[in-house]
Parts: structure tokens; sequence; C-alpha cells
């Protein structure tokens, strides 16, 4: 039926219509969740209604996965909260000290697993706040609270689970498909470009870093799927490998893309000219699936390009046989061009069919031995540490302060300061986020005057309540959609529902309220100057450790054993440089030296990764030179020194152990020549050598800045 309607509205549909329906949603599970929780007299619906702000997710898959990890963390933080109340009854300051050690090691422990198990953390530490606090000097009320307010919680994580998978779902699976299918049709355009006619450095950069975040979030949204449609679950394993193999894909471009650069810069037109018709026939295999983007057009493409595969061998040697005479530095470019061309090639059918296959509704057959992938996060023990002692040290402020004015809205400041310290836990700018929440919890704080002095006492029936709340709640959460103000929507559904959300017994006390609205704020406040001044998060010395574990994976490519290194090392070097690209300023010096360092890094981390590959398929030329083996464990060795402590020294002990190593296999080439496959066997390793060599050579590279 859509494809009767008008391009416009259609736009319209997929645009401001998707935004639309998620606000109708929103606030229908909100005053759902309201209702239910009146009917089932629990003593503050407020909290089922604040649960679905916070958890409420436009696709139906997120919200699932959010329900999950937030049951799982409010189960967590209840016996958390009743245990911390068993141990210190009747003593604030230890329960306190307690409090914030379990708070901020939940937060700290969300650093460290992200996506929705973040969010599992994030709620096992903010509930034993939200239930053990308001009741510490009241231990008998402490399991009553518990059990009340997890009964709240769930019926909030019912109705925003029902409301979003049953009422026009917009299934996380689906959209997951569709980003499949335009990141083909991207990468496939990109690409093109790159082999038809070159792309500017900067530009380059830019869109092969939109790649990286693409991949990162992939995993986020696979995630997502496998919660909603047993089909993705079934291909969980199916979609890692095909972005695994994207990353080899992406990492292929880049190698080809800077090896064509340094050609042009070095003057070396004539392997310009003689690898270029390849590169443009290989341009134009590309071009159709820009336009179209099926699945099913994958299968074409793959078989396109292994008809030029296995062709290109038998042309390669034709061309190559006038450069012959040429110095051997020029015929090793020509040869590194042709087998960097090659194995990007392999690379993109393997990709391009394993794309394809989602097309087919069964599990798809495998048509070749392929390992798993497994996407591997990492993040650097500084940033959990740093994360702990900043949540403490707010936490610590807010409860002192608590405990020495005795205030009575002082309780709902700590646990204030907690969803703050928990809900920017994982911001590019905690403090400015911070801020907004702020400014969020002022606007709530004026709305929920208004509602209980004017707007409650002339309300007569639930219907009159939702239809008065329901302007008020979609604004909060039609915010919270726009990306530079989510903080200022957060904060304002948030804190309006915790505010001046209607219980079953309604108190009109506006006093009370200001004092909590002042308490709330109060505790943003102190988070965002807290953020900006105690181990803020973009400090140069924390940033340079989270480079080192960048470098650092150059070094496990040199050393740690080959099964599984190559997606190993591609996944974190990814998932660093996204966190890099999260903490630093947009168009930084700062964010460009990091995604220069990423390029480094990918480029010569996958080609060691290969010349080890080679090598131990070679491993029979170790009998053929008495310095095969030590030459590439000397190669290997000065390169993880260079990526460890990168220094013009420890540059020149490379390109020495490099070129020792390509003398060496140049000698076992000599030795080899009349054997086919041992033949080229060494002349891919000198490939290796001579890419390895050309990286480090090359002026624009950090290391030689």
């Amino acid at each position: 039926m859509l494809h009767r309607l008008s391009p416009a509205f259609r736009d319209w549909l997929n645009s401001d219509g998707l935004i639309g329906l998620h606000l109708l949603k929103t606030v229908a599970a909100g005053l759902l969740a309201l209702g239910i929780a009146m009917l089932l007299d629990l003593p503050q619906p407020r909290i089922a209604m604040t649960t679905v702000f916070v958890l409420m997710q436009p696709f139906s898959g997120m919200v699932l996965a959010k329900s999950f990890y937030r049951i799982l963390g409010t189960a967590v933080g209840t016996l958390a909260a009743l245990a911390l109340g068993a141990l210190f009854v009747q003593q604030p300051e230890l329960y306190m000290i307690g409090m914030i050690g379990w708070v901020s090691a939940c937060i700290a422990a969300a650093v460290r697993y992200r996506h929705f198990r973040w969010y599992g953390f994030v709620l096992a530490g903010y509930t034993a706040a939200l239930i053990g606090i308001p009741n510490v000097t009241t231990p008998p009320d402490l399991f009553l609270a518990a059990l009340t307010r997890a009964a709240e919680v769930a019926v909030g994580i019912v109705c925003s689970s029902a409301v979003s998978a049953l009422i026009v779902p917009q299934r996380s699976s689906l959209a997951l498909r569709r980003a499949l299918q335009i990141r083909y049709a991207n990468f496939t355009s990109f690409a093109a470009d790159v082999l038809n006619r070159g792309i500017e450095r900067g530009q380059f950069e830019r869109r092969f870093a939109d790649l990286v975040d693409e991949i990162v979030g992939f995993e986020a949204s696979r995630t997502f799927a496998t919660f909603e449609d047993p089909a993705m679950r079934s291909r969980s394993q199916h979609l890692g490998r095909l972005n695994g193999e994207f990353m080899d894909a992406c990492a292929r471009l880049h190698a080809l893309h800077q090896l064509l650069k340094r050609l042009r810069a070095n003057g070396s037109e004539s392997n310009v000219g003689a690898i270029r018709p390849y590169f443009d026939e290989l341009a134009a295999l590309l071009s159709p699936p820009a336009s179209t983007l099926a699945m099913a057009d994958a299968t074409g493409v793959a078989s396109r390009l292994r008809l030029f595969q296995a062709s290109l061998p038998r042309r390669v040697r034709e061309t190559r046989r006038p450069l012959e005479a040429t110095p051997t530095e020029s015929l090793a470019d020509f040869d590194t061009s042709v087998e960097l061309l090659y194995r990007f090639v392999d690379e993109w059918i393997r990709y391009s069919e394993t794309y394809a296959s989602l097309a087919v509704r069964r599990k798809p057959v495998e048509t070749r031995q392929r390992h798993a992938s497994r996407y591997v996060s990492k993040t650097n023990g500084f940033v959990v540490a740093f994360t702990f002692i900043r949540s403490a040290a707010v936490m610590a402020i807010v409860g002192w302060f608590w405990i020495e004015t005795d205030w009575p809205s002082g309780g709902l400041a700590v646990i204030g300061a907690a969803l703050a310290c928990a809900l920017t836990s994982t911001a590019p700018n905690p403090s400015k986020m911070a801020m907004q929440m702020a400014a969020g919890a002022v606007l709530a704080t004026m709305t929920g005057y208004l509602f209980t002095c004017y707007v409650y006492p002339n309300i007569d029936g639930f219907p009159l309540l939702c239809a008065t709340l329901a302007p008020v709640l979609a604004l909060g959460a039609f915010i919270a959609t726009r990306k530079r103000a989510v903080g200022y929507g957060i904060g304002f559904s948030v804190f309006f529902c915790l505010l001046a959300g209607p219980d079953n017994v309604v108190t009109y006390a506006p006093d009370l309220l200001i004092n909590n609205g002042i308490a709330l704020t109060a505790s943003m406040l102190v988070a965002a100057l807290a953020f900006a001044v105690i181990l803020p998060a973009d400090m140069p010395w924390l940033v340079e450790r989270i480079m080192g574990d960048l470098r650092a994976q150059v070094v496990s490519a040199c050393n740690d054993a080959l099964p599984g290194l190559n997606q190993r090392f591609q996944s974190s070097t990814h998932d660093l440089t996204a966190q890099l690209r999260m903490l630093l300023t947009r168009r930084s010096r700062r964010r460009r030296d990091a995604l220069r360092w990423m390029l480094a890094t990918l480029e010569v981390g996958h080609a060691v990764i290969d010349l080890r590959n080679e090598g131990a398929r070679a491993a029979y030329a170790a009998a053929l030179h008495p310095r095969w083996s030590a030459s590439l464990e000397r190669t290997y060795d000065d390169l993880a020194r260079l990526f460890a402590r990168p220094n013009a020294q420890a540059l020149e002990r490379a390109l020495v152990s490099v070129r020792a190593a390509t003398w060496i296999a140049q000698d076992v080439l000599g030795t080899v020549h009349a054997e086919r496959d041992k033949r080229h066997d060494v002349q891919r390793i000198l490939s290796c050598l001579h890419f390895i060599r050309t990286a480090l050579l090359d002026k624009d590279a950090p290391f030689n800045a």
C-alpha cells in the first residue's frame, strides 16, 4: 500500500511520522502504567510512569532488551538496598558510605560493560539508592518499600514493553536490515569512488570514520534485534560474521587507498597507469548496487567479482612483463598493488555472499568453512577507575551536605546525584548533559507547581487527568528525541513525573514540591561542576592512555596467538576509536590525530597479521635460509616496540628490520622461483613487507609527525 503514496508522504512517514508514533506510544504507555498502578492501589503510581519515560525506545527490540536488563538490575538493586539496610541500622553515615561504594561500583561496571548491560548495572545502583535512602532512618519500612517500589517499576516495564510490541511495533530487526542495505550501498559507492578517481585525504578520513561508527553501532543493533526476532536470534553468529567481514573489507580498502596515495606522491605514474585499468574495471563492477538496495543484488555483484578475480592473475602477468625491466622498488610497488587489489576483491566477495544470504529465510548453509566472529569491546582500566572516583565524589558531597544539615529534601538530592552520575556515565560531554538535566529539572518544577496548584484541584476522574497530562508528557518525550537537547527532555520528563506525578492520594504541598525541585536541580549542578573539575573525561592524560590502548593493538597483532587474532584486533581497534571520537570535540586537532592513529594502527596491524599468516604457510622457508625465522621475529618485535613507544629511533629500527627481512625473502624467492606455489607464497610475503615499509615511510603517518 505504501508504494501508492506520494514520495513526500512516504518520506514524512519514515521521519516525522515515526517520531510522532513514538511520542504517541510513549504517552500511552506512561498513562497506562499510571492507571494500572492506581488501580492496584500502589503507594506511588508516579514511579511506574517515571519508569516508562526512562525505558521507552523507538524500537520494540530496544525496549525488550532494556526491560530485560532493567528487571535484573532492579532485582539486584533491591537486594543491595536490603543488605545495606540490615548492615547499617540507624547509622546514616556508614549507610551512606556503603551506598556510595555500591552505586559508584555499579556505574563503573556499566562503563566497562556497555550497551544494555550498561543499563542493568546502572539500575542495580540507582534502584538501591531509590529504595534505601528514603528509608535509611526507618528500618522497619525498608522491606515494604522495597516490595512496593519493585512492583511499581514492574508495572512500568510491562506497560512500556506491551505498548511498544503490540501497537504498530517498529521492529529493530527491520531497521537492522534496512541499515545493512544502506551500508552495503554506501560502502560500494565509497569503494567505487576510491578506485575510480581517488578521494582527498580529509574526505576519506571523514567517510571512513563514519564507517567506524557504523561498525560499533551495528553490535548494539544486533543485540536489540535478538530480543524481538527469533530469526535474528538464530542468525546472531551469522550477523556477527557479516560485521567482521565488513571490517575486513574496510581495512583492505583503506590499505589500497593508502598505497595509491603513496604511489602518486612518489611519482610512480607508470605503476599507477599499469594498474589503473583494473581499478576502473572493478569500480564499474561495483557501481550498480549503489542505486538498488535489495540484498539479492549482492549475489550478482559477487558472481561478477568472482569472474574478475579468476581472470586477474593471467591478465596481471601480461601487464607485468613489460615492467620487469624497471627498478626493483618500482616492481614491488606494482606487485603490492595487485596483491592488495586481489585481497580486497576476495574480502568483498565474502562480504557480498554473506550479506546476500540474509535474504534467504532459512538459516544459510555455509559454502566454506568460516570461523565465527566475535566482537571484542575494550575499555581502559583508568576510565573505569576514574568513573568510580567521580561518581563517589559527587554522591559524597551531596550526601555529606544532607547528613550535616538534616535537609528534608536531602535524600532526594542524593538520589538525583546518583541518577545524574548514572545517566551521564557514557555521555560524550557529561557536564553538558548534567547542566541540561538541571534546566529540565527547573522547568519540571515550574510545570509541576502549576499542576499542583491549579490543575489537579480542578480535575475529576482519570480520563480528564490523562487529557491534561498528555500534552506535557508528549513535550518532554519530543525534546528527548532531539539529539542536541536530550538532557533537557530527560530532565523534564523524569523529574516532572517524580515531583508532580499524581498518586492515589494527591498531596497539595507546593512548598514541598519546590524544595524537592531545588534539591534535584542542586544535585544536577553539583554533578555538572564535578564532571568538569574532578577528572574530566576528555583530559589529555586519560585520552593518551586510551590512545596507548589503541596502539597496543599492533603489539597484540605482532605477539598474540593467530587463531581469531584478526577479529579481536579489528573489533578492539574500532571500539577504542569510537570511544575516542565520542570523548574528543568534533573538528578538533586531537580528534583528527586519534583518527589518524587509528588508521595507522589498522593499516600496519592488519598487514602484520597477513604477514604472520603467510609466514606460517611458508614455514618451509626456514630450511632454505638460516636467518628466515629470525628476520621475521625481529620485524614483529621492532614493529611492536614502535607502536608501544613511538619515536624516531624505534621507527628507524623497524625500517631496518623490514628492509632486512625483505632482502632475505628476495633470496628465498630466487631459490624457490621454479616452484609455482612456493614462489607465490614468498611473493605474498614480499608484498606484505613492502606495504609495511611504505606505511612506515608515509610522511602523513602519525609517527612521522
